[in-house]
């Protein structure tokens, strides 16, 4: 059986029943939160026995909408702003390596970085040396992933 929110529900452990209380309007506080939901679903009648389905398709069908519209306007608003700021601010990655290349500069993945590294550390032709300063700089780049 539904009960309406802000209700006082227990169980009484002498008969078994289930009890609810609507709290006191004039003396509660005024829920906000919970006025705006009932505007949002509109007048539902809470003092039936038990809600008809076609209330329970409407108040859902009110509330989808709603949530639907509220979405909307949060993306468009908040969403759509942010990105056109973040490419104006940025390039792509395919512009950067070509303008990289025209200055003689070749840029690097962390990818290939640590193919590079794998390999120097594999490399019979490395030293001690290298091979440590290969693991560390490969340390770096694995705790980055």
């Amino acid at each position: 059986q539904a009960v309406p929110a802000g209700s006082h529900v227990r169980l009484n452990l002498q008969t078994g029943e289930r009890e609810a209380k609507l709290p006191d309007r004039d003396n509660a506080p005024s829920d906000s939160r919970e006025e705006r939901r009932r505007k949002r679903l509109g007048k539902v009648d809470v003092d039936s026995n038990s809600f008809t389905s076609q209330e329970l398709k409407k108040a859902l069908a009110k509330m989808k909408e709603s949530e639907k519209a509220e979405r909307k306007v949060s993306r468009e608003g908040s969403l759509f702003l942010k990105q056109g700021t973040v490419r104006k601010k940025f390039r792509p990655i395919e512009q950067l390596k070509e303008e990289f290349e025209k200055l003689n500069v070749k840029m690097e993945t962390d990818y290939e970085i640590m193919v590079k590294l794998i390999g120097k550390f594999n490399s019979s032709a490395s030293t001690l040396d290298e091979k440590v300063a290969a693991l560390y700089d490969l340390e770096y780049y694995v705790h980055q992933v």
